[in-house]
């Protein structure tokens, strides 16, 4: 028979874990923090809208792209951008969406969540890649595909962080790095803000590896200009060679969905 004294220490210690458990989740889920605007956090977002590149590596902006009110509010943006591009090349079109939002709001609305509240199935299931940067980095991105009646959309979406060796820099003109984390609420949790960048191309006019190749030339040329634009350095990125004549589409233009808004 246990004793009183036994009983009252396993009873402390569930509590304990209870409460251990419950102050880690709150600090994942930003619960203690508070939910204003910090200073930090408008900085970057003012910096997205003010200095997000309309013209990069052959690719042009053709038009804004009007953003669902009730995806910015779940997305937790606090600024955002949502353009349609035109390779001025290939004549291919890829659709560009990024919010500027705090660590728990960016990671929470993931496309595996959202597209298919819109009416699309998953196709291809999301999956890691690195891709080379015309700057000579190297990028994370999730990829993968969504499809309903007449249509498939391939998604690319990345995080836009410090650089790990600025990391301790209170500064949102830091060197950033673009990662694709596996669990990213834990991943980005220290971080004063974060970019979310969606790359997404309508497939319904052109191959897999076509979008493909759009789309990965889109997001190799965008991210060192953008990083440069939000440092307001002088120094442009190096450039690359165009995609290998093979690679080209064969369509005259990739079609794109009327608002980039993902989740």
């Amino acid at each position: 028979m246990k004793s009183p004294a036994s009983g009252m220490l396993t009873l402390a210690g569930t509590v304990a874990l209870v409460l251990g458990v419950t102050v880690a989740q709150g600090f994942l889920t930003e619960r203690w923090k508070d939910k204003s605007v910090s200073k930090d956090l408008q900085e970057a977002a003012t910096l997205l809208e003010e200095r997000f590149p309309k013209s990069f590596g052959g690719w042009e902006v053709e038009r804004e792209l009007e953003a669902d009110p009730k995806e910015l509010e779940r997305a937790g943006a606090v600024g955002y951008i949502s353009r349609l591009y035109r390779n001025t090349r290939t004549k291919a079109r890829v659709s560009a969406f990024v919010v500027c939002a705090r660590p728990h709001d960016a990671s929470g609305h993931t496309p595996d969540r959202c597209y298919p509240g819109a009416g699309f199935e998953i196709g291809e299931a999301e999956h890691r890649q690195k891709m080379q940067l015309a700057d000579g980095r190297e990028a994370e991105t999730f990829t993968g595909t969504f499809r309903k009646t007449g249509q498939t959309l391939r998604i690319f979406w990345t995080y836009g962080i410090r650089d790990e060796a600025e990391i301790d820099k209170e500064d949102v003109t830091a060197s950033r790095s673009w990662v694709a984390p596996q669990i990213a609420r834990i991943a980005l949790v220290h971080e004063p803000a974060v970019y979310k960048l969606y790359a997404i191309v309508d497939e319904t006019r052109l191959t897999s590896s076509q979008a493909m190749v759009e789309c990965e030339d889109f997001i190799s040329q965008l991210l060192p200009m953008l990083d440069t634009a939000i440092r307001g350095s002088g120094d442009e990125p190096a450039a690359t060679s165009p995609p290998a004549e093979g690679n080209q589409p064969e369509t005259p233009a990739a079609g794109a969905p009327e608002s980039a808004a993902g989740g």
